[in-house]
């Protein structure tokens, strides 16, 4: 059993931890579909994203019809870049992913996410 102090070591890690950000895929491998979107954490992007597919819920019609066409496993998520947020304000990190999903939108002729 965990004591109350690890539990609230723990819990103060996972408020300190740093998310990765960045621009992502999303690619449905039987239609060949891509959406591209970014993220301050990728990490939970992509587990939303599972989960609005397994439920076929979610508001991108596109993604909705892939997803009921040829269900949770015909999908791949991919991190495209990741930010450096180092030295950086939110504010310049929230643009510099802007300007990368769309960079990243052109060149793989990928709908936005």
């Amino acid at each position: 059993m965990i004591s109350r102090d690890e539990r609230r070591s723990a819990a103060a890690a996972w408020k300190e931890r740093r998310a990765p950000a960045g621009v992502y895929a999303l690619r449905c491998k039987p239609s060949g579909q891509v959406w591209v979107g970014r993220a301050t954490d990728l990490e939970a992007v992509e587990r939303r994203l599972q989960f609005a597919i397994r439920m076929a819920s979610t508001p991108h019609r596109a993604l909705l019809a892939a997803a009921r066409a040829h269900g949770e496993n015909a999908f791949a998520f991919e991190t495209l870049e990741r930010v450096d947020e180092k030295d950086a304000s939110p504010e310049l990190i929230q643009a510099l992913l802007k300007s990368r999903a769309v960079h990243w939108r052109s060149e793989l002729a990928a709908e936005p996410l």
